[in-house]
């Protein structure tokens, strides 16, 4: 689902900017609203986002809201199929707040976090020590592992995904919640592991899970890779605003690691080989 732009498709967008005359490049970046931050979210993703302002991308969102002087509008749309084609596209909005690096479907600003899918096990189990998917330990094991993604590519390669339950990737998760019912699934002993994205699986252990111990997987050392730089999306072409809003976050740095370590994300350094600081 996640994927770098190298090779061709790379040398192709530089070559189409290349050739966009001084006022297209104008006319898109007035197509950024200068009266209010509009930010395109999903109203049920949380921990990350929903309508109630409840996640740590609601939070990042204010803060930026508050150091523009702007107010914060929302356009809400689940973030599936179709999500920047009906919002970003449409001019309904000017930025996602969290988009992985690379993505083709967005412009991407820097990068401001790193992190990478986690391990999640009791903390008081027999696995609470294991920090790689080929640890013996894991075998013949029923693990949860979200359908599609990164991991399951590993666990493949280790003989795991025999026994392993697997969880919808695309969902409207207004109607399903693929995190916490694997989580629920830990709890009740339905299975002995699960596996996910660590900026949705840490915040939501640290919330609601306790006794949960969540180990982000840095030390995998074949592809596919597990980390991921996580940047905003703007649409293609708003280089004036993408600027401005790497402005906003090497100023804010700060204040965004806060709200994501508060928020419970395992944030690692650029190259996700280590944690980056203290972790709550």
């Amino acid at each position: 689902m996640i994927r770098d732009v190298i090779g061709i498709g790379a040398a192709l967008a530089v070559a189409a900017s290349l050739l966009l005359p001084a006022p297209a490049v104008a006319q898109t970046s007035d197509l950024v609203s200068k009266t209010a931050f509009r930010v395109c979210a999903d109203p049920a993703n949380y921990p990350l986002s929903d309508d109630g302002a409840g996640g740590y991308e609601n939070r990042i969102a204010e803060l930026f809201a508050e150091k523009l002087d702007l107010p914060l509008e929302y356009t809400w749309f689940p973030m599936a199929t179709g999500f920047i084609r009906r919002t970003l596209r449409e001019n309904r909005c000017d930025v996602v707040i969290g988009y992985a690096q690379g993505h083709e479907l967005v412009l991407n600003t820097n990068h401001y976090f790193t992190s990478s899918y986690a391990l999640i096990v009791p903390e008081d189990g027999p696995l609470a020590g294991i920090t790689t998917l080929s640890d013996p330990a894991l075998q013949g094991l029923r693990i949860g592992i979200v359908a599609g993604s990164p991991p399951a590519t590993h666990m493949a390669r280790n003989g795991l995904i025999g026994k392993a339950k697997a969880y919808n990737l695309f969902v409207d998760r207004r109607v399903e919640s693929p995190a916490l019912d694997m989580l629920d699934d830990l709890q009740t002993g339905e299975i002995d592991a699960a596996i996910l994205w660590g900026p949705i699986g840490g915040p939501l252990v640290k919330a609601d899970y306790p006794g949960f111990k969540v180990t982000p997987l840095i030390e995998e050392t074949q592809p596919p890779r597990l980390f991921f730089r996580i940047t905003m999306g703007v649409r293609t072409g708003e280089k004036v605003w993408q600027r401005k809003l790497n402005s906003l976050i090497r100023r804010n740095q700060g204040e965004i690691n806060e709200i994501l370590r508060e928020a419970g994300v395992p944030l690692l350094s650029d190259m996700g080989t280590s944690l980056l600081g203290a972790q709550n």
